[in-house]
């Protein structure tokens, strides 16, 4: 499984500066002040989390706050 988080709302520095504060070496953060991977998303808002296939489709979208386990249960049913 990959994880990518996806930064777009703040400045690129506090983008690292979240990178920095939260120790977020476990995944990759990737930053887009263009919000256009947001358009490609259909993202509207944050927190969400969206799980992908390995052919790289949206399986299930959680909006706001979202558990754990649940999604690592989805993961393992792909």
């Amino acid at each position: 499984m990959t994880v990518i988080g996806l930064g777009a709302q703040d400045t690129y520095q506090e983008a690292l500066d979240f990178v920095e504060a939260y120790g977020t070496k476990s995944f990759r953060m990737l930053y887009d002040e263009s919000f256009e991977s947001w358009d490609v998303l259909g993202i509207r808002g944050q927190p969400i989390a969206i799980l992908f296939d390995t052919e790289g489709r949206g399986q299930t979208t959680w909006y706001g706050p979202f558990d754990e386990t649940e999604v690592l249960e989805q993961a393992a049913s792909l």
